[in-house]
């Protein structure tokens, strides 16, 4: 199980540090929560553990980033408290530092020996000349992401304890065969399924309804009728694509040469070596590692003597090169000849292989791609000048229509339109950016934006003209849909009143037959109804399928259905036996395990939470990451909620 969460991370830090917060945000959810009775900086207390806020600052920040690289989206404060994802982390933190603390007690720790191999083998801290461990880097990496040798070594220490208790408890354990037997009857049980289907045409259909009745299901569903705010917009656009005319002119042969001069490095490719660096400590070492590669020793049998690893560059620019110094000397270096080199990194000795030379490239090679930057660079340009014409006017005393008529540009009708793009038909606006609509729902009536950047060279203003407040539409404008809704409703509550009255009457004792019969409906049968061939019945609906597979054998029952009201039966339930059931039930034992090991770890997880009296403060935790303090309201909330 920790393997798997190991490789769903995606850094160094989070595989070590985030490793047991994910496994303690099972079954804990934001409504948990613990005393507030603390002294001094204290965020969590869990027996002798405590972490103040700064390490719940760091413990969020961790949880926050993990979120953002696995979704690709950043979590931004506002949805991170519509989330309560502090409650999130703090509670997850509680419960690991209480099980962590519970474990530590029982006697399950790593020795130091454990802990030193598992630092030496993450690959974050290796000097990237000799591929080893090494301290300094450590140290730095550890600086770069907040934290200390000390932390990062309880953090270790607890995720490796963790380990070992989830290994021993996983290790032989099995699902009894009965448990295994279950799942196989719940999996093969067959069921007689007998009903009849009440369509709209078994009842009535409902009067036409008055005014009064309509617009009382208007006063019911406000919330859902009511039309949100739109605006009524101007906008000026600036595009590329609207001057993409006026920059088709030739290109200045003087503009092209200088493109071509200044972007000639990087356009041709550059001269590239392959090379082999060994690190030496001394003028004597060299001497002997340049004598045994010019008798043909291999490279890295001449490093592992010396206890450091050969360095290889194969058909590197020179700018690959760590050490800048060996880089220069290795490419003044015929092929097959090597060099000792007083490096930036130390001294070393230095032998090129290979030789491959670079290439300029041409003006007529690069003149397509070079004009079609300096042809965008002139929209750019010509965006632009757009843009500082549309200002001088709006500075000047002009409106908004009559800037852009100085700046060439196009003023657009738009609305009313929503803040999320829909029109008054429902239709959603295609193409439009939703950042003119930010910006435009951001003003006041007859406010005009600033000229905003919309990415991509592009730009825009947007003038409000007119604002639609909120509101719920008369009935004048609705008649037909609310019409159409109450009727159905009024269908419905027939269908349900009818429905009910005839299982009432097979509860009584008659026969579903002679009801049936009675209302001039059929019964339908469906024999031998499984969990396996219930996808076979989907025309029946998964409400109807639903409830067939719940009932007891001769309970009545009534559901929704595609066609209308379904009155059901189950007549008979019964399970073959033999091969298929033996099969099921050992195939099932496995999966059932991991359910036991999954609840077994959860159950002690509430224990070590409840055996150490946990304590959280969570205004002191969102203090700590830039919160809000909560609200009484939702202090009382939390409150009532822990006490059910």
């Amino acid at each position: 199980m920790l393997a798997s969460i190991r490789q769903f991370a995606k850094s160094w830090p989070a595989r070590i540090l985030l490793i047991v917060l994910a496994i303690s945000f099972v079954g804990w959810g934001a409504q948990q929560g613990g005393s507030a009775m603390f002294v001094g900086d204290q965020v969590i207390k869990a027996g002798s553990r405590v972490l103040d806020s700064q390490d719940f600052a760091r413990e969020y920040d961790n949880y926050r980033k993990r979120i953002e690289q696995e979704s690709g989206q950043q979590v931004t404060r506002e949805l991170a408290e519509q989330n309560n994802l502090d409650a999130t982390v703090l509670n997850g933190v509680a419960t690991r530092e209480a099980f962590a603390e519970v474990l530590s007690k029982a006697g399950i720790k790593p020795g130091d020996k454990l802990i030193l191999d598992q630092i030496q083998k993450i690959q974050a801290f290796f000097d990237p000349i000799t591929g080893k461990f090494d301290k300094k880097t450590f140290e730095a990496r550890l600086r770069e992401n907040g934290m200390t040798p000390e932390n990062f070594d309880a953090g270790l220490r607890d995720q490796m304890a963790t380990q070992h208790w989830a290994v021993a408890v996983q290790n032989g354990l099995s699902a009894p065969r009965s448990y295994g037997a279950l799942a196989a009857i719940y999996g093969l049980e067959a069921r007689d399924l007998a009903f009849v289907t009440l369509a709209p045409n078994s009842v009535p259909a409902p009067a036409a309804p008055t005014d009064a009745q309509l617009q009382s299901v208007i006063n019911e569903n406000k919330d859902r009728l009511t039309v949100p705010e739109t605006r009524v917009l101007s906008v000026v656009l600036f595009t590329p694509a609207g001057v993409q005319a006026q920059a088709s002119a030739p290109i200045d042969p003087a503009e092209l040469q200088k493109r071509y001069q200044f972007r000639k490095d990087t356009l041709s490719t550059p001269e590239v070596r392959s090379l082999v660096q060994i690190p030496v400590k001394d003028q004597a070492s060299a001497q002997q590692v340049t004598a045994r590669l010019a008798r043909g020793e291999a490279p890295a049998a001449i490093a592992k003597s010396l206890g450091v690893d050969a360095v290889v560059y194969d058909a590197k620019p020179m700018s690959a090169i760590s050490d800048r110094k060996v880089g220069q000397a290795a490419f003044r270096l015929p092929a097959g000849q090597a060099a000792t080199v007083q490096g930036d990194l130390g001294l070393a000795v230095v032998r090129v292989s290979a030789i491959t030379p670079g290439r300029e490239v041409s003006l007529d090679e690069a003149r397509p791609m070079l004009e079609a930057e300096i042809r965008k660079d002139m929209v750019a340009e010509k965006v632009y000048a757009q843009t500082q014409a549309f200002d001088d006017a709006i500075k000047a005393g002009g409106d908004l229509a009559s800037a852009a008529k100085k700046a060439g540009v196009t003023v657009t009708p738009l609305g009313p339109i929503s803040a999320q793009g829909v029109d008054a038909q429902g239709r959603q606006l295609q193409g439009l950016p939703p950042k003119i609509l930010e910006t435009a729902f951001a003003l006041p009536t007859g406010a005009e934006s600033d000229i905003t950047d919309l990415g991509d060279g592009a730009y825009f203003a947007v003038k409000v003209d007119r604002v639609v407040a909120a509101h719920v539409p008369p009935l004048a404008e609705v008649r037909p849909m609310v019409t159409q809704f109450w009727i159905q409703r009024e269908l419905v509550r027939a269908l349900e009143a009818k429905a009910a009255g005839l299982s009432e009457r097979i509860r009584k004792g008659e026969t579903l037959e002679a009801v049936a019969a009675s209302a001039g409906l059929t019964v339908s049968r469906v024999p031998g109804l499984t969990r396996q061939t219930a996808q076979q019945q989907e025309a029946l609906g998964r409400e109807v399928i639903g409830r067939a597979l719940a009932a007891r054998a001769g309970e009545v029952w009534t559901a929704g259905a595609p066609n209308g009201i379904v009155v059901g039966r189950v007549d008979n339930i019964r399970m073959e036996g033999g091969p298929t059931a033996a099969r099921l039930a050992e195939m099932a034992r496995p999966e059932l395990s991991q359910v036991l090991f999954r609840e077994m770890g959860e159950a002690a997880q509430t224990y070590a939470r409840n055996k150490l009296k946990v304590k959280v403060d969570r205004d002191r935790a969102r203090a700590a990451i830039g919160f809000e303090p909560l609200k009484p309201e939702v202090k009382a909330g939390a409150a009532a909620e822990k006490k059910k």
